[in-house]
């Protein structure tokens, strides 16, 4: 099937990343759009990296520009074009006549010219303005500034490969159903469909090149499911056995969930406090062949969805920024403040303190985030147990020996804690 003009997505890529500068989430003004599959992975080709890389570009038009854009079709029109110029140079001539097309249809065309004059501006000063972006931190490090002095605050000796990681492609990891299928088995099938691909333990597999679910063997029949091999650690941590009674607390969409039902044989209960997203949950199951009980509460109002039985196992994956998977969201850490850590770290602590309350004597809870930050993270865990005097502590044994496993080639970042009750 041949991909629609590069003029096109230009254009509807331009309209996305304009909704992002508006404040709003690409993901569900992507959906929104409801594209066809070609012009949507060609959009995406486009969106995806100009917003890992919009300090770069935003700091690139500042120099460009005589006077601020306010149409933010045309800005993100511009935005997508200056990446896609320094990433390939050699179809610059391509780039600028694609833009142009695509700028005639913005405001009947009067972008036109500038578009133009712009992206070949950009073209012969293009050694200038790359040596002074390289010199700018935001620039360089495509990061907001307070997010880049966090990091190199909470992560000294890791901060630079924590924001090269942010901005590449994000790996492509499944998790084999073990009720169904060997991760040896699905490797075979994997090969044959010439789908490159190799096992990092007994249920994840990571993919050379990342590809469509929908070409994966077995996927619709529930063999595998797409599950960063990070978040993969939770399960394993948990250490559920046959017959324990297992809440999963912020659950949708379900992955982990899933994952839990799959090593053993429990009593399942998995909540959400969002009515769509808890769907997402019974619909992933549904395609596994699992089951357990849904419910759509607040894990802060215990009340309202709590029977009084205590759970043996408790998973708290808590609201957080996002950001160890912000190469999978790079709208978040422009749509993101520097004051909204501090909120997050509000919630979390009121989950963990309301869920502590179902947790049986003895039993045992995760604490885990998606985030890189030490406040919803360590600092989280070292209050919670100051907190509480029957809270313990105990240590997190991970491939790598780490508690929190920064993102990188293979996984994203994910921060973890285990707590048992007295």
């Amino acid at each position: 099937m041949m991909l629609p003009p590069l003029a096109e997505s230009l254009h509807v890529a331009a309209g996305l990343i304009a909704e992002v500068l508006a404040g709003r989430n690409f993901d569900v003004a992507l959906a929104r759009a409801a594209l066809p599959a070609p012009l949507r992975a060609a959009t995406m080709d486009l969106a995806y990296p100009t917003l890992r890389a919009f300090g770069r570009g935003d700091f690139l038009l500042g120099r460009l520009l005589e006077r601020p854009l306010k149409d933010a079709s045309a800005r993100g029109l511009l935005l997508a074009a200056l990446m896609r110029l320094e990433a390939r140079p050699q179809e610059a001539h391509t780039t600028v006549d694609q833009a142009v097309a695509a700028a005639a249809r913005l405001a009947r065309g009067q972008f036109k010219g500038m578009v133009n004059g712009v992206l070949r501006n950009f073209l012969r000063r293009r050694e200038e303005l790359l040596a002074l972006a390289d010199a700018d931190p935001v620039a360089r490090w495509q990061h907001p500034a307070w997010w880049i002095a966090r990091l190199q605050q909470d992560h000294p000796a890791h901060w630079q490969s924590i924001l090269a990681a942010g901005n590449s492609h994000p790996p492509l990891c499944l998790r084999v159903n073990r009720r169904r299928v060997t991760s040896a088995d699905f490797l075979n099938q994997l090969a044959a469909a010439g789908i490159a691909a190799r096992a990092l333990d007994e249920t994840a597999i990571l993919i050379d090149k990342p590809l469509p679910v929908e070409r994966i063997p077995g996927f619709a029949d529930g063999l595998c499911s797409v599950q960063d091999w990070g978040a993969q650690a939770a399960a394993g941590l948990l250490d559920a056995q046959d017959g324990m009674r297992v809440l999963d607390a912020c659950a949708a969409p379900g992955g982990k969930a899933a994952h839990l039902l799959e090593s053993a044989a429990i009593e399942l209960t998995a909540l959400d406090a969002d009515t769509p997203r808890a769907a997402r949950i019974t619909n992933n199951l549904k395609r596994l062949g699992l089951a357990a009980t849904v419910k759509v509460g607040d894990a802060r109002d215990v009340g309202a969805w709590w029977d009084g039985r205590y759970y043996d196992r408790i998973l708290a994956d808590v609201p957080c920024s996002a950001s160890g998977v912000v190469r999978r969201h790079p709208d978040a850490k422009w749509l993101r403040r520097a004051s909204d850590i501090a909120g997050f770290a509000t919630t979390q602590a009121a989950i963990v303190d309301a869920l502590w309350r179902t947790l049986a004597p003895g039993g045992k809870m995760v604490y885990a985030t998606c985030s890189v930050f030490a406040q919803e993270n360590g600092a989280q865990v070292e209050a919670f147990v100051g907190r509480h005097a029957d809270a313990r502590h105990l240590p997190v044994i991970l491939a790598d020996a780490q508690p929190q496993p920064l993102p990188d080639a293979e996984h994203d970042g994910f921060y973890y804690a285990l707590l048992q009750k007295a």
